[in-house]
């Protein structure tokens, strides 16, 4: 009887959300987006609000436990990085003096991982960025498709410590940290450091989450566009993130465009450093929609197969050298097609974006049941 009810109401929120997306998708991508972080600013304040959500996950949410990466997972499917990260600010005596005031600078904290289960917060820098200008996010409807040149808007690790910190009794029972490492830094060993500071911010601030992750691969940003993926970089960067996380697991997070060779050489630092998952993948840098030389990350369905070969790849690696480092999917995982193209290469575990868009907010539940 329990199986009929999730049926049916996974299926009638799904014709509901159907219904409702011609008239979402007449206002722009970047609209919906800032209209949405203000729905999830008001609602992680509202009580009645959040035991709303709760209901709602119980009932379209079959319980389906999986190992990955170190982290007893509830359920499969994870929240990617990106949505629950907070605001920009320009500096970080401006964002801690927000968060003294008691302002919710990162919508989404409380909500989102009541509907959907598991998120990975971030990515935050050791530093706030206020990120790029102008329009930032698109469409591509009849890909499936998003693209974004945000470019790391976060209000600082220490900012984003210090806010959860304060709602310490109230996080969820599962959730990752995203820390990414801060673009345009040149001097040798300093994003190691800032890499380590960033960490140290939630470690020393008694921030538990089930797993941190590097990412070493964010294309959006002007002033590091291709980011830290070779291997000498990585070992350091790494090896300091490990040192800094420990005994909580360490995933990195890598981009899809990486030749064969690079997988292979970055798979042998991490099992040598100690990193228990790679993220595969980042989006997949490309010229905007609004101007051919500015690049920026798509994500669905044109990142998908890009995705796929790059799963393809890492798993083929860790086969042949049995590397105790894990893959965790992502990239156009929108039902149980694009997510069985990864179970089948062995993932256990995926992260998920794009399906929040095309499919609504309950995207994980239904690609789940459609996966079989």
């Amino acid at each position: 009887m329990k199986q009929l009810v999730r049926a049916g109401f996974l299926s009638a929120a799904n014709a509901a959300y159907l219904l409702a997306r011609p008239s979402v998708f007449r206002r722009s991508a970047q609209q919906t987006h800032h209209d949405m972080l203000q729905l999830l600013r008001r609602a992680d304040g509202q009580p009645g609000l959040l035991a709303l959500l709760d209901a709602v996950h119980r009932l379209a949410f079959e319980r389906a436990p999986v190992t990955a990466g170190g982290v007893a997972l509830d359920y499969p499917f994870i929240l990617a990085a990106g949505l629950v990260k907070g605001d920009g600010f320009e500096s970080e005596a401006a964002a801690l003096a927000a968060v003294q005031r008691g302002a919710n600078i990162m919508p989404g904290w409380a909500s989102m991982p009541r509907l959907v289960g598991p998120v990975e917060f971030g990515s935050f820098t050791r530093r706030p960025r206020v990120g790029n200008p102008g329009t930032v996010t698109w469409r591509d409807v009849p890909a499936r498709s998003t693209q974004n040149r945000v470019g790391l808007r976060n209000p600082g690790a220490h900012a984003a410590a210090a806010f959860l910190a304060m709602r310490k009794r109230d996080l969820p029972a599962q959730f990752g940290i995203n820390v990414a490492v801060s673009p345009g830094v040149d001097d040798p060993g300093r994003p190691a450091q800032e890499v380590r500071e960033a960490l140290a911010a939630f470690v020393e601030r008694g921030i538990c989450p089930a797993w941190f992750t590097l990412n070493l691969s964010c294309p959006n940003t002007e002033d590091d566009p291709n980011g830290n993926q070779a291997a000498a970089e990585a070992r350091q960067i790494c090896g300091a993130a490990v040192d800094a996380v420990r005994p909580a697991p360490l995933w990195v997070k890598l981009g899809p465009a990486l030749a064969e060779e690079q997988y292979r050489a970055l798979m042998a630092v991490f099992a040598e450093v100690g990193v228990r998952a790679v993220v595969a993948t980042n989006t997949l840098p490309a010229p905007t929609p609004d101007d051919s030389g500015q690049t920026a990350g798509v994500g669905g369905g044109r990142l998908h197969m890009h995705a796929v070969e790059a799963v393809r790849r890492l798993h083929r690696v860790q086969a042949e050298h049995g590397y105790p480092v894990d893959i965790i999917a992502c990239g156009g995982i929108q039902d149980g097609a694009t997510y069985n193209d990864f179970a089948r290469l062995g993932v256990r575990a995926v992260q998920y974006w794009s399906g929040l868009v095309y499919r609504g907010p309950l995207a994980a539940a239904l690609i789940a049941r459609e996966a079989g």
